[in-house]
């Protein structure tokens, strides 16, 4: 059962864990998701890394709260607490992320996979699911 109630989405959100979605051209998304413990890096009780790969392997975009990452705007500014951040190019180091609940991370991650995907060409469209680590 999902620490935080009345969130309906989380559970449906923790399900996607382990999940490989293929596109066409060798396209492929990975999925890690799991409950820990609540903390300042981790305020909502997840540790995550949702990813776009190429046909070759290469990290398309991600998003995940594995490490911090400077704020926007000023090397001066503090870093944020929490670790939730975004890489919208395979170069990006990283981004703020601001996590609002388990249902915006899933649409804003599959607004910026099929925004990738469209530049590409490539239809936005599932072509099979699996369970594991590479396509």
């Amino acid at each position: 059962m999902p620490k935080k109630t009345g969130e309906h989405t989380l559970e449906f959100l923790l399900g996607f864990n382990g999940h490989v979605h293929r596109y066409a051209g060798g396209y492929w998304l990975k999925f890690k998701i799991r409950e820990v413990a609540a903390s300042d890096g981790k305020p909502h009780g997840l540790d995550y890394s949702f990813s776009l790969h190429g046909p070759d392997n290469r990290r398309l975009i991600g998003f995940d709260n594995a490490h911090s990452v400077p704020a926007k705007g000023s090397r001066f500014k503090k870093r944020p607490k929490a670790m939730d951040h975004w890489h919208r190019t395979e170069t990006d180091e990283g981004r703020p992320y601001a996590f609002k609940d388990a249902e915006t991370l899933l649409d804003d991650f599959f607004d910026e996979v099929e925004r990738v995907l469209t530049e590409y060409g490539i239809p936005f469209e599932v072509v099979e699911i699996t369970e594991g680590d590479n396509p």
